[in-house]
């Protein structure tokens, strides 16, 4: 661990997961300053390296007409790290309703569509609106290439493009990114070489986690990273894309595609018991409660790690504070294992 008393941390994934992960360790970077080894640290130094291959609704609408990488997971990242809920913020989170062209469009997206288009830049776009936004911290892309999912199917089919992909209803064998030799933000290998504490997850296997792990330089600094990395796995199976896939299953997908490299030290899952009826609604939608295989994990010789982490919402989803902490005691214990081992 580097010197200062802020602990660096890294967070990698998209979707809501990385959001909902990325608000969790904001209210504890304000709330809850805690020790390592005798040593007081605080969780205000906080880095987002997010996906941006979504070609889905209103960020699929920008990247075909202007050719740019999805800004619909970064305005999300952004506005979980936004420090006051000002009218900007509002500004952001606007979404257009009725008919017409705009429709559903998010006026972020298109706030930062706009200002890559001044700037010329998607990253300089990113960083006028994280000041704009007062963001404690940075969300970085995965990279600022016009990525394109790829997926070989099971019947050896290619599908390519994210919805595609989750619309296919085919068993994925492996994904990859198009360009392949695509280039991570200097900045992204930066946080990565220099951070404490390193989190991929919660989110979509395929769609949400890999797209980032497959810029392989983002992979090469993940690996070698002296960072303790923590995986946080889903607590529901994705129809279509996950089916029936227990938590070591989604490890082992991670890690081949990754040359069978040891990506993690520990992994989170849920611990706290499922409501029925959600399990029903779920189930009739094809997903499932993911089965913590914990034998299994071990095997990949990654800690597996069970916490209560249900919201209590209407849909199965992880509370923010919770992981947070969740994420905190494991890093707690895994440097002392370190330490004495």
């Amino acid at each position: 661990m580097n010197s200062s008393s802020k602990l660096k941390v890294v967070c990698l994934g998209g979707g809501n997961g990385l959001s909902t992960l990325l608000s969790g360790l904001k209210h504890l970077s304000i709330h809850s300053p805690f020790r390592v080894q005798g040593r007081k640290l605080t969780l205000n130094h906080i880095t987002g390296i997010v996906t941006v291959s979504d070609d889905g609704g209103s960020s699929g609408r920008i990247r075909r007409q202007y050719k740019t990488p999805a800004p619909g997971d970064i305005r999300n990242c952004l506005l979980a790290l936004a420090s006051n809920q000002t009218l900007m913020s509002q500004l952001f989170s606007y979404r257009f309703s009725g008919g017409g062209e705009l429709s559903d469009h998010s006026l972020g997206n298109l706030l930062l569509t706009a200002l890559a288009d001044i700037t010329g830049d998607f990253h300089q776009a990113i960083q006028l609106s994280s000041h704009i936004l007062a963001v404690e911290g940075q969300i970085l892309p995965s990279t600022t290439e016009n990525v394109t999912l790829q997926a070989r199917m099971t019947d050896g089919s290619i599908v390519t493009g994210e919805t595609r992909i989750r619309e296919s209803k085919k068993t994925i064998q492996e994904i990859s990114l198009d360009p392949p030799d695509c280039k991570p933000l200097p900045e992204a290998l930066e946080a990565l070489r220099l951070a404490d504490l390193i989190v991929v997850g919660p989110g979509s296997l395929y769609t949400s986690l890999l797209p980032n792990l497959l810029v392989q330089e983002l992979q090469n600094a993940l690996v070698e990273s002296s960072a303790v990395r923590i995986y946080v796995g889903n607590l529901m199976t994705e129809a279509g894309e996950t089916d029936h896939f227990s938590a070591s299953q989604h490890l082992e997908a991670l890690m081949s595609h990754c040359g069978g490299k040891r990506l993690f030290h520990a992994a989170l899952f849920n611990s706290q018991l499922i409501p029925e009826d959600m399990i029903e609604r779920y189930r009739n939608e094809g997903a499932e409660p993911v089965a913590v295989d914990e034998s299994a994990i071990r095997e990949l010789d990654i800690t597996p790690y069970l916490y209560p982490l249900l919201s209590l919402q209407t849909k199965a989803r992880h509370d923010p504070v919770r992981l947070a902490e969740a994420i905190v005691e494991i890093f707690k214990m895994e440097k002392n294992h370190v330490a004495t081992g």
